[in-house]
């Protein structure tokens, strides 16, 4: 009996494998033309001077000397990491804490979830132009507007991004909480754990691959960050430190964009910031990873 059962599987998988290069080759040439050689082709461009990729001239590691030299591209940076600190913190906190609100059968959770989830569902530069026009009609009464202040343009910045991401990453903790066993939260409260005891003790330990996802996706997007940033303020107010203009709200990808606008001579070096980027979050996004699982082994 074992054996036939083994002899149908092997019918079964023989011609899957020997039809499967058909199917996943399309894919993977997509995958090769869309994303392997441009990828490659913007590396090569980042040793160039270029106004198109048929022009380019190989320049060495020029581009890169200017990159590093460059105070823009280290005050977007600043910003960049201290933007992305304090949404990590807060996005994830209040989402961890409206999901376990939801998780609590109270009347019109799914309301609530759906209602949480819409601000995801809208562009980026349609909110920022939005929040623009809320947070100006509030601080024209005071005299002052989003973009001549870097204090209420980064945490208006801020306020928009969590607005829009908090909604999504409860979806991602709801269902890391609705999977916390049972039976363990039914032991704890016989050995007469209190509410805080349990959350801390056993729901968190178990919602560690949850938290592992949301911590990922708040840190590549917030590094990532751009429509919202060009949107909400541009990059302003501006300021001159040492001779060098730095607008104190950049943030890296809009100072990737803005590099390239300047003019010809400016695109590899945008390219190479590029380059750097793509390092600078692949590195970031790699560590997380491997401290957050770290932590769900240990758990």
């Amino acid at each position: 009996m074992a054996q036939r059962k083994k002899k149908s599987v092997n019918l079964v998988q023989r011609p899957i494998r020997r039809l499967a290069p058909i199917f996943i080759l399309p894919t993977f040439l997509a995958f090769v033309i869309g994303f392997v050689w441009p990828f490659m082709q913007g590396i090569y461009l980042s040793f160039c001077s270029f106004n198109t990729p048929r022009d380019a001239k190989w320049e060495g590691f020029s581009n890169y000397v200017k990159v590093f030299a460059d105070p823009g591209f280290r005050n977007a940076f600043k910003n960049t990491a201290l933007f992305a600190i304090v949404s990590i913190i807060l996005i994830n906190v209040i989402a961890f804490m409206i999901a376990y609100a939801l998780t609590q059968k109270m009347r019109g959770a799914n309301l609530f979830r759906t209602v949480f989830f819409m601000p995801n569902l809208i562009g980026g530069v349609v909110l920022g132009y939005i929040w623009s026009m809320i947070f100006d009609g509030i601080l024209k009464q005071y005299g002052t507007y989003l973009t001549s202040n870097g204090t209420y343009g980064f945490w208006g910045l801020v306020i928009l991004v969590a607005w829009q991401q908090i909604g999504y990453m409860m979806i991602i903790y709801i269902a890391g909480l609705q999977a916390v066993p049972e039976d363990m939260l039914e032991a704890a409260r016989i050995d007469g754990a209190t509410g805080s005891q349990s959350l801390f003790q056993v729901i968190i330990p178990n919602v560690m691959p949850s938290i592992t996802t949301c911590t990922f996706l708040t840190l590549t997007n917030s590094f990532k960050m751009f429509d919202q940033n060009m949107a909400l303020t541009g990059g302003l107010p501006s300021v001159i430190q040492n001779g060098a203009k730095l607008n104190i709200t950049e943030l890296l990808a809009l100072n990737i964009y803005s590099t390239y606008n300047i003019g010809k001579k400016y695109h590899g070096v945008a390219q190479a910031k590029a380059v750097v980027f793509f390092i600078l979050v692949a590195v970031l996004a790699i560590t997380q990873q491997a401290a957050t699982r770290a932590k769900e082994v240990q758990q």
